[in-house]
């Protein structure tokens, strides 16, 4: 301060000291006093009197003009920093609903897959190519590997000579008596005929031949992903030797553990909500598929069935967190849980009217943890919250009442993903 003091003072010592001065050092004072706009106004007026004062001159018309422009210069600090204070302040809303509220049991289990299909040779033989790697993803009727063709060829060509063989044989016995006689033979002279000849037999080994050679190509029963591929080209593979594995990632079910207390409350067809670690912030939908008859002696907890269509965020083998639909309470008046506060020992939510944030207080009822239902008014039996009011859930903790806010999103959906629970397995 001395020093904004002596940047005011004449610089030359015959220079007079003018109410300019004066009026220069009491609004640089001022303004830089942590008080009030109205206290500077006074201390810088007081400040300029007991200047001039001191300096023996009486404030002229000048510089009660002067005076009036420092008034009208701190007045106008004062309102740029009041307007600082009144910036709108970042919220995220979601609308308040009506709808159901659905209390669920929380648990965990593993991701198992439908079918996870080891496929194996049909018959002997060489792997001439495979077409597939791990990872890769197969449609339906892809052909994934193929032995050497000519093994095949060879065995269909063979068993197709012998069974012309035998046909002729069967025909030479017959065929001559029959030109003489008229006659052809009975049925059960046929079948004889046909066992003596060997035909029946040769029928047989052509086609067995042939069910070979449709085998050297494999391909895949179904759309999934390549596993494990266990043969490499070139390689002589025996008969029901495992070549690949096939996983379907599409169909899959979580075998859920539920505590015997709970097993009760879950229902099949019940909706199931399926996170996991592995995959933060996706949410897949299931239903639950079954719930199993035994209960483990040394944990106390049966096991849910719930069937869920995979995205690729969730892989057999993971675990995941699973919420199972456990009461559905109709017709509630809900609104975020997160969006629920205390002050002074009151519920309240903030709601967003003109671009400013309106407390409310309100009496919550029953919460899955993601909404909360909010219930009549005790007083007048109103709910104080109407379907569609932007309640904030983001930037609300530190607010005051009628603070200008400004919404940053609107997050639409996260309402329709009821997503919590009442009890958690131990």
């Amino acid at each position: 301060m001395r020093c904004l003091v002596i940047a005011n003072f004449p610089r030359h010592p015959s220079d007079v000291l003018t109410p300019m001065h004066c009026l220069r050092i009491a609004v640089s004072i001022a303004l830089r006093i942590a008080a009030p706009a109205r206290l500077r106004v006074t201390f810088a007026g007081l400040l300029l009197a007991l200047i001039t004062a001191a300096c023996g001159k009486k404030p002229a018309t000048a510089a009660d003009s002067s005076a009036a422009r420092a008034d009208s210069v701190i007045a106008s600090t004062a309102s740029d920093t009041s307007a600082k204070t009144q910036l709108a302040l970042p919220v995220v809303v979601e609308d308040a609903r009506d709808g159901d509220l659905v209390l669920r049991v929380t648990t965990t289990g593993q991701v198992r897959s439908d079918a996870a299909v080891k496929l194996r040779a049909e018959a002997a033989g060489t792997i001439a190519r495979l077409f597939v790697r791990p990872g890769m993803r197969v449609a339906r009727g892809q052909v994934l590997a193929s032995l050497d063709p000519y093994p095949f060829d060879l065995a269909v060509r063979e068993a197709q000579a012998t069974a012309d063989e035998a046909e002729q044989r069967y025909l030479e016995s017959y065929v001559p008596e029959s030109l003489v006689t008229g006659r052809g033979p009975t049925p059960e002279q046929r079948k004889a005929l046909i066992n003596k000849s060997g035909l029946s037999g040769a029928r047989l080994r052509l086609e067995r031949a042939k069910f070979e050679q449709s085998h050297a190509r494999i391909a895949s029963p179904m759309e999934g992903m390549v596993d494990v591929v266990d043969v490499a080209p070139g390689e002589h593979v025996s008969g029901s030797q495992q070549l690949l594995t096939v996983v379907d990632t599409r169909n899959l079910r979580i075998e859920a553990q539920v505590l015997e207390h709970d097993l009760p409350l879950v229902r099949v067809g019940g909706e199931a909500t399926v996170t996991s670690a592995g995959a933060p912030g996706r949410t897949i939908r299931g239903r639950v598929d079954a719930v199993l008859p035994l209960v483990d002696s040394l944990t106390r907890a049966g096991r849910a069935i719930v069937r869920v269509i995979g995205d690729g965020t969730l892989r057999p083998g993971m675990y995941a967190d699973v919420q199972l639909e456990a009461t559905r309470l109709p017709s509630r008046r809900l609104v975020p849980a997160r969006a629920v506060i205390e002050r002074d020992g009151r519920p309240l939510v903030f709601i967003v009217k003109g671009g400013r944030a309106q407390w409310t207080y309100i009496t919550p009822g029953r919460s899955n943890g993601n909404e909360t239902e909010v219930l009549p008014d005790s007083a007048t039996g109103q709910i104080p919250v109407n379907p569609g009011d932007p309640v904030i859930v983001e930037g609300h903790l530190t607010l005051t009442h009628d603070a200008p806010v400004h919404v940053m999103e609107q997050k639409a959906d996260a309402a329709k993903l009821p997503v919590a629970a009442t009890r958690r397995r131990r």
